[in-house]
């Protein structure tokens, strides 16, 4: 699974969610000091039309949870959510950029991952202990990548 830390770098630089079943994420709310906090004890939740269900409403989106009569809480909004991306979600958002994704088990105790990925025009590699942090970091790269791109053509203009 993709580290919290990573998740919320990619929210940060503008990675939006549109909750489908079979998400994952965790439930944060942002404090006084703006610091996010999670609630549920860092429990991992999955979008399940039978258990957690995303409901549009016009006031926003809630994930509603259904039968949770252990748990004190019926939904949750989204905006505080942090969603967790698979691998394959990941992948997906490099689109033809990916190129491949290797192991390097010079480190039997430590493997790492490495995605390469063309990301505006230029191949790079981006390692990491899971595959999902690999691709994770190579997404990242690519959105401010693309902000950087966008907001110097705007000054050029």
């Amino acid at each position: 699974m993709i580290s919290i830390e990573l998740a919320r770098a990619l929210r940060t630089a503008g990675l939006r969610w549109h909750p489908r079943s079979g998400d994952a994420f965790v439930i944060e709310t942002a404090d006084v000091t703006g610091e996010a906090e999670e609630q549920g004890e860092g429990e991992v939740f999955t979008v399940s039309e039978m258990t957690a269900e995303v409901h549009d409403f016009p006031s926003g989106r809630l994930i509603g949870f259904n039968g949770t009569t252990e748990w004190a809480l019926d939904s949750v909004d989204i905006a505080d959510t942090l969603w967790l991306p698979r691998e394959d979600q990941l992948r997906s958002l490099l689109r033809d950029g990916f190129e491949q994704l290797a192991v390097d088990r010079s480190d039997p105790e430590e493997p790492l991952y490495l995605v390469t990925a063309v990301v505006r025009g230029e191949r790079r590699t981006f390692e990491a202990l899971s595959a999902q942090d690999a691709y994770g970091e190579a997404v990242l790269d690519l959105i401010v990548r693309t902000l950087v791109s966008d907001d110097e053509n705007r000054l050029g203009e």
